[in-house]
């Protein structure tokens, strides 16, 4: 589940909540003050489902007593808590039943779904590899071919390893000269994976190996160059061990920094790395471009920042017989002899990438006192303060450097977001110097890049809102280079992209700030208030909402003659660390005041009015749209609230959760409490105080086998909301609009989910939105 505008952006957080007059079960903010209008969906509140309340759960935080009355509904695999799954599950099917356009919704998106979907084109050895979706096969395949003209080969085809489509590739990771592949398959959505093992045969095909290397998650694969071994991360096995990894919710610490011999057991993998003085660091591995060092990347949680060490590869020793790399006397647990390592950054102050080295030389991507990033170089025989570091790619004085990656010779081509829009130059990698800028088609974003240092030539895909995009092929060799147009993207049913409009406005913000929105619609439509609209947002984690494709926003437009638009509010990363910042920790609410400034934007620009709004949006977005229904119910009449972190003093106690904290502050810590409980949607549930005293139609949607944002949330969150609005005041309630929530069952977080289960869930969601 987002960039600078201003040099020194204002805290807007709510300081008026002080946490000695919060009262047990109370809300933290005092009730919204009118209601949402109604739907198109009814529902008694006599028909919800009767649900356990514990009044018993009681804690007192910070001098605060907070009550928790569905504590219960944390463990996920009680029988209690499979039946109230099984009961809101089942009144979710009844009342998407009532919703008359579903139905031609699916079909609608179905076909517009199922079109031919190329990943970009990479080059790994001597062939060139893509990923492919005929249109509507659960899985993407993976293919190689000779040349570019070649017929193609199937590499991998995780379709074949299980009925449902639910076994996933996450991840192909090619040796350097291209003849093995390490790869790791999820399954049922979950962030546990487990790494296998191939060689590329004469005829393309996968020859399988016996090596599986188990308890991987959130980990990096980096070959050595002898093609003998790789590094990986794996967790220790949970502790609670389920029948199926993906349903617990034990946290995870400790993550281990492994090298695995190929052809040998995992039992035998050395242990390079781990740090159990910080069980909440986790460490990437990347290994330079010619072979010789071994960069690893530290971090803690999610902000841009990260510690940089390196290992010179020539000082480990080789195995007698298989001359593999011997970290055995090194090895953290069992080993004699300290890893030779070097703290190249030993602090948490900025982030830090490798684009490239030259021997010593080593460039890398920056945002050491440059919030919009720069690339830089150092020496490492002298590497001196960072700060001193020589500027090749200095920091622009707008745009965003997403990326550097450098190519063959002293090529180096460079990716800036500019007003969250894709651009793309080529410099010399030696001294920065700008050769040109690279056309693009128009508004847009580059999903899709590959290029190395072993070839002058780079692939990139292009995408919009209503184009499907298209693959450009760029060889900067050439006396005037220029992207080439490689591979058209066309949908099998008739769409012409310019019968639609896509315009960026900039809305101003509760405190003045201008935030960015895309707004795409048919052209020729009237301002008249009546289009139904849906708004989606994010927010959060540096992550930036590009505009790009996608087959369900079109069958939106098309289906419903819509509007869809798309905020890039602050916390996410469209303008740097400081527009990540201005929406995170105590500054998290200026994210909901964006948002909900975008949702009046629409109103009072007539794209639509209240009882034509929805919003959307997931994860991180999840918080943004319970979080501003619970503040401004008024503003919208639906919200879809997809794998949200809903429970905001809780939310670090579970899987990966920890790792939060960087975003949102610690619950844990007085001074963030104070910030985090007035917005928490958990907590400030409460019926609105006038209009129609109900709130929007909602829906909320998880995976049984979410371990990244564990499904507790949302259940936790449908039992207060169905309580608050309809259950403790039955008879003189005023909730009409449903409050729903649908479990999907061997589904996680997003990543890996099935073609079916993405048209089946989004069929309902934005059914029940219509």
């Amino acid at each position: 589940m987002l960039q600078r505008l201003v040099a020194r952006l204002p805290r807007s957080a709510p300081r008026n909540y002080p946490c000695r007059n919060f009262k047990t079960s109370s809300s933290a903010m005092a009730p919204a003050a009118n209601g949402a209008p109604q739907s198109g969906l009814t529902l008694l509140p006599s028909e919800y489902p009767e649900v356990f309340r514990d009044p018993s759960v009681v804690e007192e935080l910070h001098g605060s007593k907070v009550a928790d009355p569905y504590r219960w509904l944390e463990d996920p695999d009680s029988t209690e808590t499979q039946a109230f799954v099984e009961a809101q599950n089942k009144l979710t099917a009844k009342v998407l039943e009532q919703c008359t356009t579903r139905d031609q919704f699916k079909s609608l998106f179905t076909a517009l779904y199922d079109y031919p979907k190329y990943g970009t084109p990479f080059k790994r050895g001597d062939r060139y590899y893509y990923y492919y979706n005929s249109g509507l096969q659960q899985q993407y395949v993976l293919y190689g071919q000779d040349s570019l003209q070649a017929e193609p080969v199937i590499l991998l085809d995780p379709n074949t390893l299980s009925e449902d489509g639910t076994v996933a590739l996450k991840d192909a990771v090619f040796s350097d000269n291209g003849q093995l592949v390490a790869y790791q398959l999820s399954s049922g959505g979950s962030d546990w994976s487990t790494i296998k093992v191939l060689s590329v045969g004469a005829d393309g095909a996968a020859v399988p190996h016996d090596d599986l290397l188990q308890h991987v998650k959130f980990s990096s694969i980096a070959w050595t160059h002898d093609h003998k071994g790789f590094f990986y991360n794996r967790f220790a096995e949970p502790k609670s061990s389920p029948d199926s990894l993906g349903t617990e919710t034990d946290t995870n610490q400790n993550q281990l920094l492994c090298y695995h011999v190929l052809g040998t057991p995992q039992s035998q993998d050395a242990t390079v790395l781990a740090d159990p003085g910080h069980p909440l660091w986790m460490f990437g591995a990347e290994v330079t471009d010619d072979g010789r060092y071994l960069l690893v990347y530290a971090s803690e949680g999610c902000q841009p920042q990260n510690r940089l060490f390196y290992l010179d590869l020539q000082q480990v020793p080789k195995a007698v017989g298989s001359g593999a790399l011997d970290f055995s006397s090194f090895d953290f647990f069992k080993g004699t002899q300290p890893l030779p390592l070097v703290k190249l950054i030993d602090n948490f102050d900025a982030s830090w990438d490798y684009v490239a080295n030259e021997g010593q030389q080593l460039t890398l991507k920056t945002n050491l006192d440059a919030p919009r990033y720069r690339v830089v170089c150092v020496d490492l025989s002298n590497p001196g303060a960072p700060s001193s570091w020589r500027d090749v790619i200095p920091q622009h004085a707008k745009d965003v450097l997403q990326s550097a990656v450098a190519l063959q010779g002293d090529a180096l081509v460079v990716r800036h977001l500019r007003d969250v829009k894709a651009a793309l130059t080529l410099h010399k990698l030696s001294s920065g110097e700008r050769v040109q800028e690279f056309e693009l088609p128009g508004i847009g974003s580059i999903g899709g890049f590959s290029g190395d240092r072993k070839s002058t030539e780079f692939f990139f895909s292009f995408t919009s809102f209503v184009e499907p995009g298209a693959t450009y092929r760029v060889d900067v060799a050439a006396s005037s280079p220029a992207p080439e147009l490689f591979r058209a993207t066309q949908l099998k049913v008739p769409h012409n992209p310019a019968d639609y409009e896509v315009k960026q406005v900039f809305v101003m913000s509760k405190d003045g700030v201008q935030v960015p929105m895309f707004i795409t619609h048919r052209k020729g439509l009237q301002l008249d208030g009546s289009n139904p609209t849906l708004l989606y947002g994010y927010g959060g984690f540096n992550i930036s909402l590009e505009p790009g494709f996608s087959a369900s926003r079109l069958a939106w437009l098309a289906g419903y003659n819509g509007v869809f638009a798309q905020a890039n509010l602050r916390g996410g990363g469209e303008y740097g660390v400081e527009w990540r910042d201005a929406g995170s920790k105590a500054n998290k609410q200026n994210v909901f005041n964006d948002f909900q400034a975008c949702a009046e934007y629409l109103q009072q620009q007539g794209y639509c009015t209240s009882d034509k709004l929805a919003i959307q949006g997931g994860s991180n977005g999840g918080l943004l749209v319970a979080a501003c229904v619970n503040q401004r119910p008024d503003l919208f009449c639906c919200g879809i609230a997809q794998v949200g972190v809903m429970d905001m003093l809780r939310f670090h106690k579970f899987t990966i959760g920890h790792a939060w904290i960087t975003d949102y502050g610690s619950p844990d810590e007085a001074a963030e409490f104070a910030h985090i409980l007035p917005y928490s949607p958990l907590h400030n549930v409460a019926v609105p105080q006038g209009g129609s005293r109900q709130y929007p139609a909602m829906i909320l949607a998880t995976g049984d086998h979410d371990d990244r944002v564990v499904p507790l949330h949302s259940l936790k969150l449908i039992a207060e909301l169905q309580h608050q609005l309809a259950a403790a005041a039955r008879d003189s309630s005023q909730q009409r609009n449903p409050l729903l929530i649908r479990v999907e069952v061997r589904a996680g977080h997003g990543a890996g989910k099935p073609t079916a289960k993405i048209i089946a869930e989004t069929s309902d969601l934005l059914g029940f939105a219509a």
